[in-house]
């Protein structure tokens, strides 16, 4: 299954719910879109219906295409922590969603293409792959050079969304400088969803 690359409020409106890490912006209309939109109830929904639907939101949220997510989740339940909690914890910790969770970006897309760029280094290496899991103590930082300092040089331009930064980064000297300092905690994930259906979505399948 491809990235998502359509229009984002339309997805958060259908599963009623918001996804930082893919639009700052909070739908106007708060129901399903489409032409019966504004009289579609939201009904029961059955066990595939929900597992599926916390494995859109987490898929989305963080740009994952299928088999990335399935990867992660793999690793997940091989650790010797609940699988829940390890794979939001992994997620977390991917080098794109830490670049978005520190403001440098406006959500998980943009700091994806930064990363992609080549305009984040890690602990003073060149680092372009937005999956990289990162551990306390790493260091992320802007290359000396990339456009990208210019736009955060300008007046209000950093942080570059609302959310506060999450207690396991520490940002330095502005946004010059984002040090891990521990493993995130599941409650600091933005992010409403039950962890627990998605891996068992994938439970034989990983």
């Amino acid at each position: 299954m491809s990235r998502y690359t359509g229009p984002r409020l339309r997805i958060m409106r259908r599963l009623g719910v918001s996804l930082p890490g893919l639009a700052q912006k909070e739908p106007t209309r708060q129901y399903p879109p489409g032409q019966h939109g504004p009289t579609m109830r939201r009904g029961k929904v059955s066990d595939y219906g929900m597992r599926l639907k916390e494995t859109q939101k987490v898929r989305y949220h963080y740009g994952l295409r299928e088999r990335q997510l399935r990867r992660v989740i793999k690793q997940a339940i091989r650790s010797k922590q609940a699988s829940d909690e390890k794979l939001l914890e992994l997620l977390e910790r991917r080098l794109d969603n830490l670049v978005f969770r520190s403001g440098l970006a406006r959500s998980n897309r943009a700091a994806r293409q930064m990363v992609n760029h080549s305009h984040v280094l890690v602990n003073g290496k060149r680092a372009n792959i937005p999956s990289m899991v990162l551990n306390p103590g790493d260091v992320i930082t802007i290359k000396e050079n990339s456009t990208w300092n210019n736009n955060l040089d300008k007046e209000g331009a950093y942080p570059a969304h609302s959310m506060p930064i999450p207690g396991f980064l520490n940002v330095e000297e502005g946004p010059g400088k984002i040090e891990v300092t521990r493993l995130p905690q599941a409650d600091e994930v933005p992010l409403s969803v039950d962890a627990i259906q998605v891996i068992e979505r994938y439970s034989g399948r990983v």
